[in-house]
């Protein structure tokens, strides 16, 4: 299987520089390796004394005195790994409000409570926030959804030549990940229990939120599990889809459900070298409904995103408020789905203006009542019309 080397990412780069425009500091964070520093270097040369990269000892020595370094500079300055540097934030505060402006920031960093903490207490007013991921489906083209869905969207291990090195690829990010970075962005957690608790919610992939079977596996309490819960989601690794409960007359289901990001980790973690594997595993459809679920969120954009369940049986996979409206979707991995019972509940109940039942086939057709079915790639350019 082989992939063009050149994608484009021309809308998380419009996206960037849109926010350099209206921002005099732009924050383009998310998980490492995800090809922050690729969009960042089409924008400012590497070798351009506006680009600084905190684990290249050079820029590190240009850094020594900050404000020697920084306020000559003109046009966009980029600053690489910022999260190694904290102090800078304050400095870049003070270069911001210059009138007139002669620089804006673009800083890239691993993302963190530490590195989201200093920015937000030192530029509040002055910053934007930009989440990147992996490759996504529009990036990659809908046709090549199956092989993004099984290697994930960090772009060396989608690139790979083959399902064995992409594999590799994958095995050596979790454990240099572990082992390496986040020491270095302050997480004090020791590598062999969170790859425990880790691989723990590979397994709850897909599945409500419930502490204490991991709190009693670990040996620790459910207060640590949450502890290490809301590291990973703070490092965008894990997702958790929060519940939708109003005052209806029926008990509903109010902890988050859990998925990991991106679902060729999820694989690895499961034990899952290639196709073959990932499609005999009992995850199988789980892992379907996060990666179509990530792709929907990233290609709709929704104001809120939710799912609903009932202690009936009830329940909806995601519950879209857009402009106003509520949208309602099931993923399905099957060939022909067909509406069911908690389908006509949630769409009364929830007052829906559709319901959109996702699958991995090529053909959309209607299910009555306001339902229909659709390709999850037409489904990510045209559910909300």
């Amino acid at each position: 299987m082989v992939f063009s080397r050149m994608l484009t990412r021309s809308q998380l780069q419009s996206q960037v520089q849109t926010a350099l425009r209206r921002s005099r500091v732009v924050a383009l964070v998310g998980p490492r390796q995800c090809g922050k520093t690729t969009l960042a270097r089409q924008l400012v040369s590497p070798e351009s004394p506006n680009y600084f990269d905190l684990e290249d000892p050079t820029s590190l020595a240009r850094l020594a005195q900050p404000q020697l370094a920084l306020a000559p500079l003109k046009g966009l300055v980029v600053i690489d790994e910022v999260q190694r540097q904290p102090d800078l934030f304050p400095l870049l505060r003070v270069l911001a409000d210059r009138k007139p402006l002669p620089a804006r920031f673009l800083v890239l960093g691993s993302a963190s409570p530490s590195l989201l903490r200093q920015s937000s207490e030192s530029l509040a007013g002055r910053l934007e926030v930009i989440e990147a991921t992996g490759f996504t489906l529009d990036e990659t083209g809908a046709e090549n959804a199956e092989a993004l869905w099984q290697r994930g969207g960090f772009p060396l291990s989608y690139l790979a030549d083959n399902d064995e090195d992409s594999a590799v690829w994958r095995r050596q990010f979790l454990r240099s990940y572990l082992e390496r970075d986040l020491p270095q962005l302050g997480i004090r957690i020791p590598a062999p229990a969170l790859l425990r608790f880790w691989t723990m919610q590979a397994h709850w992939h897909g599945q409500i939120w419930n502490a204490a079977e991991p709190a009693r596996s670990l040996g620790v309490s459910e207060v640590t599990v949450r502890r290490y819960l809301d590291v990973l989601t703070s490092l965008y690794l894990v997702r958790q889809l929060p519940p939708w409960f109003e005052n209806l007359a029926k008990r509903q289901v109010k902890s988050p459900k859990i998925y990991l990001t991106d679902t060729g980790l999820l694989h690895s973690l499961l034990g899952l070298a290639n196709p073959t594997q990932v499609l005999g595993h009992p995850k199988c459809g789980a892992s379907w409904e996060g990666f179509a679920l990530s792709q929907l969120l990233h290609a709709l954009k929704p104001d809120e995103a939710y799912f609903w369940a009932t202690q009936q049986g009830a329940e909806l996979d995601l519950l879209l408020f857009k402009n106003g409206k509520r949208y309602g979707f099931e993923i399905k991995r099957q060939d022909a789905p067909r509406s069911t019972r908690s389908m006509h509940i949630a769409r009364a109940d929830l007052g829906l203006k559709r319901l959109v039942v996702v699958y991995p086939g090529a053909a959309a057709y209607s299910l009555g009542d306001g339902m229909e079915v659709m390709p999850l790639g037409q489904a990510c350019l045209s559910a909300l019309d």
